[in-house]
Formats: structure tokens, C-alpha cells, sequence
């Protein structure tokens, strides 16, 4: 049988519960997922410090006018949730990517110290080469989040056995912590550094505009092809390695290719609106949930799942301590945590 045919195969992860999936459950996901994500590009522009009516959102819409003080509002929010769609797609993509390459559902770009490579690197370029421009981030976080990637994996292959998925967790979380010490010590000699980064750090949607963003977007959509056509190595890899080499992959060339999108993704991101967690652990454990474990449909689906949870956070920050807000990235983790816990609850078994 031909290793195409195998490996397409969508009971690849789901024969690990003991049961096949439904050939439509995971389409019938998506489309509810993409109807709950309009839901939430809505409440976005509606819901903020100053009520409007619902209607007056779609009347922004087909014909806004920069005079009218709610039109005004609803064009300031756009830029926002933009930034949901983008940041979203790419951190939850890059998490289900992460979590294939790696074999473990828990697997996170800030647990394997991605996040903190790049917020690394993104301080050194201000407090050394006073960076202050979108690109310049973007450029330092390329750089620090693909060393973390190629530091942890490095540490994680020492030993017999290589670089396992619970290897790959603990040097990541490991990197991370380090990373982490490092940065505060830079920002503790730095008073401009800290000014710049004290905000940026905690996520935020609000930072850019429309036009910066769609100037880091081939930067996403090329990390999102690379992460997307490593769909059928993740169904290979969920049997192991010397299956999956078994089945004529070329196991180490579609990692590295698949990591530099996860790089190319967690690195865009974070630019963006600093270093946002949670997001890339728990959207694709929630998607595996809902609609099984072949990696042909927990990608896209991570995609659209992604910035429903990001633009959900986002509209519950701005409401839950008026009228002060709660920055995106704070309320992730305090939406994501529970939730996580919830989803570990339901018993599903997770495999190191």
C-alpha cells in the first residue's frame, strides 16, 4: 500500500481513543466554528467603553462616516480586530504545528520558549540598536525565536534516544525560564527598553494599525503554507518515527520545514502584540476534542478556532474592570487555564 494512501488516512490519531470519526463531524465543526467566529468579529466591533447599537455597526459598515462620533469608534476598533484575525489564526496554527512535530498535545510555542526567544531578541534590539519600528521587531523576533527553536532542539537531542517529544518540553520549558531571566536583567539595566516593552509585553491587540499589519502578513501566509502541507508527516508522526520513515517521509526535512513556519508564525505574532499565551496549547487540544486528531482538519480548524478565543478575550477584557481594561494576554491565560482543565477532566489521553 502506498504511503500516501496510509498516511491520509484520518483514524491515524483518533484509532489511539479506539474509535473512528465520522467523515462529516469535522466539517460540520468547522462550520460552526467559523459561524462563532463572525459572532465574535461582531461582538469586537460592538462591545468596548462606549455602548452602541448593533445597528449602527453595520451602518459603520457600508457607509462610514469619520464625522459620525459611533462611526469614529467602530473605525477604531477594525484595526483591533484585524489583529485578533491575524494573531489568532497564527498562534493557533503554529501551537497544532508544534504539537505534530513534537508528538505532544501539550507542546506550545511558550512552553518550548519560542515566545521567549523572540521577546528576548525584541529587547536586545531596543536597548542595544534602539529599535522602535514594526519591521525591526519583526526582524529581531525571527531571529531570537528561530535560536530558541534551534537551542532547544539541540539540548533535546542529546542522549540515546534523540529529541523526543517530553525531551523537546522539558528543554523548551527550561529555554524559556532562562530566556525569560535574561530578559528581565536586560530590561532592569534599561530604563527606555522597559518604557518601550513594559506594555508590549503583557499582548496586547490595540498596538498597530491596518497597514502594519498587512505589511507582516506574508510573513504569516508563508508560515502558514509551511505549517499546513506538514498535515500528512503530524497523521505519520502520531504512529512514531520509524513509521513514519517507514512510510517514505523524509522525517527530519519536513520537521525543519515545519518548525521554520512555526517560526515564521510565532515570530510575526509576537511582533505584533508581544507575547501572547495560552492560545497555541489550548486551541488545538479543544479542536482535537471536538473533531478528532487528523491533522488534515485540527490545522485549519486551529486556524479559525484560533481567533475566536483571542477576539472572545479580547471583548471580555474591555468590559470586565471599567472602565480600565484588561490587556488580551492576561485574560488568555485566565480564560485558558480553567478551560484547560476542564478539557484534561474529560479524560482524553495525552502521549509524550
Amino acid at each position: 500500500m502506498s504511503a500516501s494512501v496510509d498516511t491520509a488516512n484520518p483514524s491515524a490519531a483518533s484509532t489511539r481513543t479506539g474509535r473512528g470519526e465520522s467523515p462529516l463531524r469535522a466539517p460540520a465543526i468547522g462550520l460552526g466554528l467559523l459561524a462563532v467566529l463572525v459572532l465574535a468579529v461582531f461582538l469586537s466591533l460592538l462591545i468596548g467603553a462606549r455602548p452602541l447599537a448593533p445597528s449602527t455597526v453595520f451602518d459603520a459598515l457600508a457607509n462610514l462616516d469619520p464625522a459620525n462620533g459611533d462611526h469614529a469608534v467602530i473605525a477604531s476598533r477594525i484595526p483591533r480586530t484585524v489583529a485578533g484575525l491575524l494573531i489568532g489564526a497564527a498562534l493557533g496554527l503554529a501551537g497544532a504545528g508544534m504539537q505534530g512535530i513534537t508528538r505532544n498535545p501539550l507542546a506550545d510555542p511558550g512552553i518550548l520558549g519560542v515566545n521567549a526567544g523572540a521577546a528576548l531578541a525584541v529587547v536586545l534590539g531596543i536597548h542595544f540598536f534602539a529599535v522602535s519600528t514594526l519591521h525591526g521587531y519583526i526582524l529581531f523576533a525571527f531571529v531570537g525565536a528561530a535560536g530558541a527553536s534551534l537551542l532547544v532542539y539541540l539540548v533535546a537531542s542529546l542522549g540515546r534516544d534523540g529529541a523526543t517529544g517530553l525531551k523537546l518540553a522539558l528543554a523548551g520549558a527550561a529555554m524559556a525560564a532562562g530566556l525569560g531571566s535574561l530578559t528581565n536583567a536586560v530590561l532592569m539595566v534599561g530604563q527606555e527598553a522597559l518604557d518601550r516593552f513594559r506594555f508590549w509585553q503583557v499582548g496586547t491587540l490595540g498596538a498597530r494599525e491596518v497597514p502594519e499589519m498587512l505589511s507582516v502578513a506574508p510573513f504569516l501566509a508563508l508560515g502558514a503554507v509551511a505549517v499546513l502541507t506538514g498535515a500528512r508527516l503530524f497523521n505519520a508522526l502520531a504512529l512514531g518515527d520509524d513509521s513514519a520513515v517507514g512510510l517514505g517521509f523524509r522525517v527530519g526535512r519536513g520537521r525543519a520545514l515545519s518548525a521554520a513556519g512555526v517560526v515564521l508564525l510565532c515570530g510575526a505574532a509576537t511582533a505584533l502584540a508581544g507575547p501572547i499565551g495560552f492560545v497555541g496549547l489550548i486551541v488545538p487540544h479543544a479542536v482535537r476534542v471536538l473533531a478528532g486528531g487528523d491533522y488534515r482538519w485540527l490545522l485549519p480548524l486551529s486556524m479559525i478556532a484560533g481567533p475566536v478565543l483571542l477576539l472572545l478575550a479580547d471583548v471580555v477584557g474591555r468590559v470586565i474592570a471599567p472602565p480600565a481594561e484588561i490587556q488580551v494576554g492576561v485574560m488568555t491565560a485566565v480564560l485558558g487555564a480553567p478551560l484547560f482543565l476542564w478539557l484534561l477532566r474529560r479524560g482524553k489521553k495525552v502521549t509524550l
